[in-house]
């Protein structure tokens, strides 16, 4: 007991010593690197910041237009530091110590947090995040930023693992992706960021099998991304260069999941090898209650080539309206394959030929045999607006499966809420009215998973709130139960 005694006095005294040393210092445009760093007398400078911060610290970052910077010492896991920006704080130019052209460039440190900024004009990334590939930096968040306008990338990373990207909206890069996670990074999650023309794709994770470290077998550096998170994004009118909209390159045992992709002009999800082999196929990953609905000159929804076996392919909307299809698997990554209960077009490719629904299913018992050809006027609300929540008598209610990672939809609702799961990225909500009617129904904004920014309008669409229908064909006592219980209320 007196020994257990003296740890909790001992680690107290360590959380206590802890607390008093992590600082708040504060910048400003009217500011002094002179100064103290408080709010009374705030730095001039980010770089300045940059310098000085260390574990715990947070730096609260004034509304104003700043050259960027780079931190120059690492947080911990449970003391990270924090550049925090105030509404308006806009990065338009990398900083003194920037030499590779980012604007905010995190480079071989750990445990930052990089929130609120907007960085635009970059000559390379809006923000960067490296490290090295036998010292990966860890632990960097990047949240709630805009990065737009940039020349090659909105948010780039590179040999950087357990990273969490979120809430972020990245759009208009010049050159290539809003969203790049490249060299051996496992362990990144990204999370509910809206991603929009971008030249080439929305989200890259790219894990460069051809830029390994000395150590191939060391994780930190052996070309292979694995048990990344791919989630809750909104992701559009992306690669008019090429390039997916969700590219997974040499990505393993990860997740894709809830994820809304629409008018993007390659293909919608993609595994590959990075052009470096079979051996380095994007395989063993799940792709999980998706929404994605192709521009008319886009590629397949879903294209799995190079050794890119053992994939699932489950409860997903994969509508194409042009002359592509739904699911486009070579031969090399057929074996292992598990696509079902999707709603499909009546178009298929083993990337030799174009198949039917009926000729794709003759492949093999895991080519779909539960999925329903549909079109978009019949599947969504209002398409022409881009409100892609299922419509009164879509397909896609109640004709999913209950899959154990997949218990919410993009708005974290649980699944199901009736009779069984929706197939897509929503899950139609529960409401109970006084009686059903058929007069006219309230409109809505629909919710978007990041917040809306002021900048060149996107297309976030209006749509009507429609009743839910029972995915049975008879009235009984069941379906007339779950019509009622899942009444749609405004978002």
């Amino acid at each position: 007991m007196i020994r257990l005694r003296a740890l909790a006095v001992a680690m107290l005294c360590v959380l206590i010593a802890h607390a008093v040393g992590a600082t708040t210092y504060y910048v400003a445009t009217t500011g002094n690197d002179g100064g103290a760093g408080t709010a009374a007398a705030p730095w001039l400078t980010l770089q300045h910041a940059g310098d000085v911060a260390k574990a715990g610290d947070s730096v609260i970052v004034a509304p104003g237009t700043y050259q960027g910077f780079r931190p120059r010492q690492s947080g911990t896991a449970t003391a990270p530091i924090q550049f925090l920006a105030q509404p308006g704080t806009v990065v338009t130019s990398p900083g003194s110590a920037n030499s590779n052209s980012d604007n905010i460039w995190v480079r071989d440190v750990n445990y930052i947090v990089i929130d609120g900024f907007e960085s635009r004009n970059a000559p390379r990334a809006g923000i960067a995040v490296q490290g090295e590939p036998d010292g990966n930096a860890s632990g960097v968040v990047i949240r709630n930023c805009f990065c737009h306008n940039n020349g090659r990338w909105g948010i780039f990373t590179g040999f950087a693992r357990d990273l969490l990207i979120q809430n972020n909206e990245t759009s208009f890069s010049a050159a290539e992706h809003g969203i790049y996670v490249s060299n051996s990074g496992d362990r990144p999650t990204v999370r509910g960021n809206r991603v929009h023309d971008n030249n080439a794709s929305g989200i890259q994770l790219n894990a460069d099998p051809a830029e390994q470290g000395s150590d191939p077998t060391d994780p930190q550096g052996d070309g292979i991304i694995d048990n990344a998170i791919i989630e809750a994004n909104v992701i559009h009118d992306n690669g008019v260069a090429g390039g997916a909209a969700i590219n997974l390159a040499s990505v393993r045992f990860s997740t894709v999941r809830n994820n809304i992709l629409y008018n993007n002009h390659a293909s919608g999800i993609a595994g590959w090898d990075d052009g470096d082999g079979n051996q380095y196929g994007s395989h063993d990953n799940r792709m999980i209650g998706n929404t994605i609905v192709q521009a008319s000159d886009g590629r397949f929804a879903v294209s799995l080539k190079d050794g890119s076996i053992n994939n699932v392919v489950k409860d997903n909307i994969l509508i194409h309206p042009g002359g592509r299809g739904s699911l486009e698997v070579d031969a090399s990554s057929q074996p292992g394959l598990n696509s079902d209960y999707n709603i499909v077009v009546n178009r298929f490719s083993d990337n030799v030929n174009f198949l039917t629904l009926a000729q794709w299913r003759a492949l093999g018992s895991g080519f779909d045999p539960h999925s329903i050809v549909s079109s978009v006027s019949a599947v969504f609300v209002n398409p022409a607006a881009n409100d892609y929540h299922p419509s009164y008598n879509s397909p896609s209610l109640n004709a999913g499966t209950l899959l154990p990672d997949l218990t919410t939809d993009i708005d974290g609702r649980p699944r199901p809420l009736g009779l069984g799961v929706d197939i897509g990225a929503y899950e139609a909500p529960v409401a109970l009215p006084a009686a059903p009617t058929a007069s006219p129904t309230p409109t809505f904004t629909p919710r978007l998973p990041t917040p809306t920014r002021t900048h060149a309008p996107t297309r976030t669409p209006t749509a009507t709130v429609v009743h839910r229908p029972t995915a049975t064909a008879t009235p009984n006592r069941a379906a007339v139960l779950d019509w009622l219980s899942r009444w749609w209320r405004p978002w």
